[in-house]
C-alpha cells in the first residue's frame, strides 16, 4: 500500500517541498517545489532573523501548505536548519509560521541534518564497490560533512560555512574583486583546516577520506546540482539526469573562473543558473573546489536527493 508524505526543508537560502508516495520499494516523487526566500539574508547575531526575510519565507510556506492540502498528504514534516537553529528570535519565527500557516516546524541539530541528508543521498546513488565516501551538503548557513564507510557508523560535522553568510561577509563588488575572492577562499580554507582538526580529535584521519585511498566524493544541495545543470546545459532542470552526474575539478574550476568574470546581471542570463543564486554560486563553488583540493579529489558525484528524501524515508521507517 502506498502512503503519501510531505517534507519541507526551511533552509537559510531556500525553502523546499517534496510530496512523495512511499511503499516497501522506496519513495516516488509526486510534487517538488523550491523557492529562494533567503531567510538568512540580513541575519544579525544579536537580533536574529530579519523580519522581511521571515515574511518572504512564511508566505512561501503558506503556498506549500496549499499544495499539500490539494495532494491529500497524510503526514507532513517541516524541518528548519542552520539559521533558525542559532537565531536569537527563533521562537518568534516558529510562532509566526505556526500562526500564519498551521505548520509545526522542527528545528533539527546539525548531526540530525547530516544523518537525514545521508539517508536521502544514498537512496539515489548507483551501487558501487566504494568502501568510503565523503558527502558534503552545502547550505546557506552551514555545510555538513558526512563520512561513511562499511566498517563503522557515519560520522558528521556541521561547519558554520554557508553561502549566504559568506556572500554577505566577503563579496561587496560586482563582479567580486581579486582581493574579495582571496579573502573568501582563505576563510573557507581556514574552516576546512578546522574540520580536519576536529576529525583528528575524533580519531578520524583526514587522509583516510581522500582520492589517494579510493574514497568517493559526493555532493548534494543547490550549488552542486546547479554546477551539474550548467555542465549539461540543461534548459529544464531534470533531477533524474542530475543524479549520479560526475563533475571533474577542471570543469568546476572553468565554471568558477567564468562566473567570477561576470557581474550579477550577466550571471542571471546564464542558462541553467537558478534565479536568486547569481551571487551565491560563487562561494558555493569556492567551497566545492577548496574541499576537493584539501582532500585530493578530482571529481564529485552529484546527488539531487538529500534532506527531504531522508525526512520522508525516516518517517516511513525505510
Amino acid at each position: 500500500m502506498t502512503h503519501r508524505y510531505a517534507a519541507i526543508d526551511i533552509g537559510t537560502n531556500t525553502l523546499r517541498l517534496l510530496i512523495a508516495g512511499m511503499d516497501n520499494n522506496g519513495i516516488t516523487p509526486i510534487v517538488y517545489d523550491r523557492r529562494i526566500t533567503r531567510l538568512g539574508g540580513k541575519y544579525d547575531e544579536k537580533t536574529g532573523i530579519d523580519p522581511a526575510s521571515a515574511e518572504r519565507t512564511i508566505n512561501a510556506l503558506a503556498e506549500f501548505k496549499r499544495q499539500i492540502r490539494l495532494n491529500g498528504v497524510e503526514n507532513v514534516t517541516a524541518v528548519a536548519t542552520s539559521v533558525v537553529r542559532r537565531s536569537a528570535n527563533k521562537e518568534w519565527f516558529l510562532g509566526e509560521a505556526l500562526k500564519k500557516t498551521g505548520v509545526v516546524i522542527d528545528v533539527i541539530s546539525g548531526d540530525e541534518e547530516a544523518r537525514l541528508s545521508l539517508l536521502g543521498v544514498l537512496s539515489v546513488l548507483r551501487p558501487g564497490g566504494c568502501e568510503r565516501r565523503m558527502v558534503i551538503d552545502i547550505g546557506g548557513g552551514s555545510t555538513e560533512f558526512i563520512l561513511t564507510d562499511t566498517a563503522s557508523k557515519p560520522r558528521a560535522w556541521s561547519m558554520e560555512m554557508g553561502v549566504v553568510h559568506l556572500t554577505e561577509m566577503h563579496l561587496k563588488s560586482d563582479p567580486p574583486s581579486a582581493g574579495e575572492v582571496h579573502d573568501l577562499e582563505a576563510d573557507i580554507e581556514a574552516t576546512i583546516n578546522e574540520l580536519k582538526q576536529l576529525m583528528l580529535v575524533s580519531g578520524v584521519d583526514p587522509a583516510a577520506y581522500s582520492k589517494a585511498v579510493g574514497a568517493q566524493f559526493v555532493g548534494t544541495a543547490g550549488t552542486i546540482t546547479t554546477l551539474a545543470a550548467l555542465d549539461m546545459n540543461l534548459i529544464e532542470y531534470d533531477r533524474n539526469r542530475i543524479n549520479n552526474h560526475k563533475l571533474s575539478k577542471e570543469t568546476i574550476r572553468a565554471v568558477y573562473d567564468r562566473l567570477l568574470a561576470m557581474n550579477m546581471k550577466e550571471r542571471s542570463g546564464v542558462l541553467s543558473l537558478e534565479k536568486g543564486r547569481e551571487d551565491l554560486i560563487i562561494p558555493g563553488t569556492a567551497i566545492t573546489l577548496c574541499v576537493m583540493e584539501a582532500f585530493g579529489f578530482d571529481e564529485v558525484i552529484v546527488s539531487d536527493a538529500g534532506l527531504l528524501e531522508g525526512v520522508i524515508l525516516s518517517k516511513g521507517g525505510l
